[in-house]
């Protein structure tokens, strides 16, 4: 299909234009025109465009991309990606917080559904939009529960900050590096919330609010949206698309 085509097709299910991000959101880099194979990576990195190359891929969607804020001279790092890019025709679309707020394909969503919990609520905002989301379980679950589902379910081997209740009623979650806002699970009277990667400036907001706070991983906790637009692409339109896993470990 043309390439043109498929990124029409995305811009509009991820709102691309309607969605202020810091991440330049969109098409970043084109290729010849068409599009026979997507690769999908969480990561814009060397690794990711070396192994999409080897795939033969002509497009690669991913969800931290290259281009954020100010504009940068295309030099460097910067241009020995681009290089790879260019030279192996591979087309790059990046998708920041559209696809964490995206309410079927999200990151966010596509946790609460992986993970069966009861969400009844947004929760977190974030450059002026909704992000996360909020869970209240109809009876007190164990924090350790929660923990070993998380474990399970995404594959990940959390850390926890144990500073509030052993029995979680209401919780929230933002994936990634979503701890910034902790200040507002605290304010929202929360008993837990989850989320990517933990940070040294919040350990002490946590302890003294008496807040319960679990890291999953960045990256395991932005696998799931790329993961779930590769599969809506494979489902309208007959392409081939394959996941480029590289764990960072954060």
């Amino acid at each position: 299909m043309k390439t043109k085509d498929l990124v029409e097709y995305l811009n509009k299910i991820l709102r691309i234009g309607e969605i202020d991000d810091r991440s330049l959101n969109g098409l970043q880099l084109d290729n010849s025109g068409n599009v026979t194979r997507v690769a999908l990576a969480v990561d814009a990195c060397q690794d990711s465009f070396l192994r999409a190359a080897e795939m033969k891929a002509d497009f690669l969607l991913v969800h931290h991309g290259l281009f954020w804020s100010d504009p940068v001279a295309i030099t460097g790092e910067l241009y020995s990606r681009i290089k790879i890019l260019i030279e192996a025709d591979i087309a790059l679309y990046a998708a920041h917080l559209p696809l964490d707020l995206h309410p079927e394909l999200g990151n966010n969503a596509q946790i609460g559904e992986i993970l069966g919990w009861p969400v009844s609520g947004d929760f977190g905002e974030y450059h002026g939009v909704v992000i996360g989301r909020e869970v209240e379980f109809d009876t007190l679950v164990a924090l350790s529960d929660i923990v070993d589902q998380i474990r399970e379910k995404l594959k990940c081997e959390p850390e926890v900050w144990g500073f509030g209740p052993e029995y979680i009623k209401k919780m929230c979650y933002v994936s990634g590096g979503g701890l910034s806002l902790l200040n507002q699970a605290i304010d929202r009277g929360m008993d837990m919330f989850f989320t990517g990667e933990p940070g040294h400036s919040s350990y002490w907001s946590a302890k003294e609010a008496k807040i319960n706070v679990v890291f999953g991983g960045h990256y395991a906790t932005e696998i799931l949206g790329v993961k779930a637009v590769g599969r809506e692409i494979e489902k309208k339109f007959g392409l081939e698309v394959e996941f480029i896993d590289l764990p960072t470990g954060h």
